[in-house]
């Protein structure tokens, strides 16, 4: 199989640092691949190695079967690169950026100035595309690096950390953007420490930790290796007179729970036997004169994958990894 993106014990060191371990995986043409980490876990590092912007220590990384470092323009013809950081010029104005970036990948003058009007209106931008983008606030300039990621309406997407720390408008036009890409058929690679980001979009995910790749696979096929890690998912009706730090110890007191948490308004029950804390969850509440108002039995998410092969803790306020 000849693979959009292809690394061959892909490696680079710092130094004494190894930032990345003789990595292998392939990504399929037209599908979504997304590289699960935390912060430092070795996803930015790859990223650019698999683009040419950071030459690699050790290994290979292809593009469509090119070589990025020895056949660079022949890898990079089909590519467009968002990089986590807005790599908009902030003199330049919304257009002459994109201008510029199609000049760049060699975009005919006649194609960059007919895409580049598409890709300001499918991003809100073309009231403004005179305007100098210093003054745009972090989401617009964010659609702009995206925009400029598609000016050469490449085949392969590299997306790192695309909808990190925006306002809500903008995260939804990008998902919007990258739902219509996926419809295309272009093959994207997502970096990103949002676990439901990657749930939800991904057809494939590795996870990565300190530069080694833990497990590759789909979302589903991952869940599967930990169906220890299952819950009791339940709310309750009831106002806590005595504040929820009581009920989270006592509601671990029940047989065959390991761990409770809060999740907003519920209460998830950690357990291998979900069948038998139903009925003492029924009986617990009664006790208590809870009224449940709506009880789940869950699997395991793609979450617990993570935490149960890496040990790192999620922050709960927005699911990323710390």
């Amino acid at each position: 199989m000849e693979y959009a993106i292809e690394a061959l014990d892909l490696t680079k060191y710092y130094g004494g640092f190894l930032a990345v371990d003789y990595i292998n995986f392939g990504v399929k043409k037209g599908e979504i691949f997304g590289f699960l980490g935390p912060n430092g876990a070795g996803k930015t590092t790859t990223i650019r190695m698999l683009t040419g912007l950071t030459p690699p220590s050790d290994g290979t990384a292809k593009i469509f079967g090119h070589d990025i470092q020895t056949e660079t323009f022949l890898a990079k013809k089909d590519m467009g690169i968002v990089p986590e950081y807005s790599n908009v010029y902030d003199d330049l104005s919304a257009w002459d950026n994109l201008m510029f970036t199609g000049e760049l990948y060699r975009v005919p003058k006649a194609k960059r100035e007919k895409r580049g009007k598409e890709l300001l209106e499918l991003f809100g931008l073309y009231g403004r595309k005179k305007e100098k983008v210093k003054g745009f606030s972090k989401g617009m300039k964010r659609r702009l690096t995206i925009a400029m990621g598609l000016i050469n309406d490449p085949k392969i997407l590299f997306l790192d950390e695309p909808t990190s720390g925006l306002d809500v408008q903008s995260a939804l036009l990008i998902k919007g953007v990258i739902r219509e890409l996926i419809g295309r058929g272009v093959t994207i690679f997502l970096t990103t420490h949002n676990i439901e980001e990657a749930n939800i979009w991904c057809d494939r995910v590795a996870i990565i930790q300190k530069g080694h790749i833990l497990a590759t696979d789909t979302p589903e096929v991952l869940k599967k290796t930990t169906q220890s890690v299952q819950s009791v998912e339940v709310s309750f009706a009831t106002s806590l007179k005595n504040g929820t730090g009581k009920l989270l110890k006592d509601l671990e007191k029940i047989a065959a729970v390991d761990k409770v948490t809060k999740e907003g308004h519920k209460f998830k029950l950690y357990t291998a036997e979900p069948s038998a804390v139903l009925p003492s969850l029924y009986e617990f509440s009664r006790a208590k004169r809870l009224k449940i108002l709506s009880v789940n039995t869950l699997g395991p998410s793609l979450e617990d994958v993570f935490v149960k092969l890496t040990g790192i803790k999620i922050k709960p306020e927005d699911g990323n990894l710390e």
